[in-house]
């Protein structure tokens, strides 16, 4: 017996061993990762700041997430603090501590579309791939609006991940956006904003960040340990979308940031999607209906 548990111990010492051995290891990969190149091609994209332009351009800032992480005036905020994790997103305008204000148009295209900074480092965090599918119109619309906002004196960047993140990222378990986004797709084309799946489709890029690209949900990657799994936005096992049989239904849920039951919802960008107006977030719930049945985490 003795024998077994001196055995026993030896064998546990050396797996512990072993697993503070690839958490250094993939610490040092990760960080190594996070600086590397990411060479594209980005096709140039004319920006002329008309008001209707600026107008849209305003709308898509204020409904897909921009704000949430950057603040409605740009300057940038802290977006996570929580199990070792500090995110703070950047200044994103031509003030003090701004990070934009040698941008041009292609360095935009370049960090919105594909995940990637001007000097060819991955974006980290920041969720590209609920971006990579604008059109070009819509794209233009949100550069337009970004790049008339009025310098203030704002955050720097942070991105401190803990050591159990950088070594899930080295091996592949979390990827940065620029490793999701398919590069050599051409923009979305045009579709009309109007009740229909189809437009619903094309709104629902902005949820594959937190829900995955097949809209399962399951726990989101890399994300801080009290943050709750993603919904399952798909008819199958575990759907969040059982709770709104109707439009209306969901709606609420996105005006008001609580479940039928009253119960809030946490993590979600309702200062965001209270934002969406009433074709955006009916052809949204005319697509969710329409998905492919999947089981929860299926991302």
């Amino acid at each position: 017996m003795n024998k077994w548990v001196k055995r026993t111990s030896i064998a546990l010492g050396a797996l512990a061993l072993c697993g503070v051995a690839a958490a250094v290891l993939g610490k040092s990969i990760g960080e190594k990762k996070m600086v590397r190149t990411v060479a594209i091609q980005v096709p140039a994209l004319a920006v002329a700041p008309d008001t209707g332009r600026v107008e849209h351009g305003r709308y898509l800032y204020s409904t897909r997430g921009c704000a949430e992480c950057h603040g409605a005036d740009g300057a940038g905020k802290t977006v996570i603090q929580d199990g070792g994790m500090l995110v703070v997103a950047p200044n994103i305008t031509a003030g003090p501590k701004g990070t934009t204000a040698r941008y041009q148009v292609i360095d935009w295209v370049r960090t919105i579309r594909h995940g990637i900074k001007p000097d060819g480092r991955p974006l980290m965090v920041m969720p590209s791939e609920d971006y990579a599918r604008l059109t070009d119109e819509d794209t233009a619309a949100l550069i337009a609006y970004v790049q008339q906002l009025p310098p203030v004196a704002g955050r720097q960047a942070v991105i401190a991940l803990p050591t159990p993140v950088k070594a899930m990222y080295a091996f592949g378990l979390i990827k940065d956006a620029s490793e999701k986004i398919d590069h050599t797709l051409a923009p979305a084309r045009p579709v009309a904003a109007a009740v229909t799946v189809e437009h619903g489709a094309y709104m629902a890029n902005a949820c594959i960040g937190c829900h995955g690209a097949t809209l399962s949900g399951g726990r989101i990657p890399g994300s801080p340990p009290a943050w709750p799994a993603a919904a399952n936005l798909t008819p199958g096992k575990g759907s969040a979308m059982a709770r709104y049989p109707t439009p209306d239904a969901f709606i609420a849920m996105l005006r008001s940031g609580h479940r039928p039951d009253g119960k809030p919802i946490a993590v979600m960008p309702f200062a965001s999607l209270k934002q969406i107006n009433d074709t955006d977030a009916r052809a949204l719930y005319a697509f969710l209906k329409t998905v492919p049945a999947k089981e929860t985490g299926l991302r």
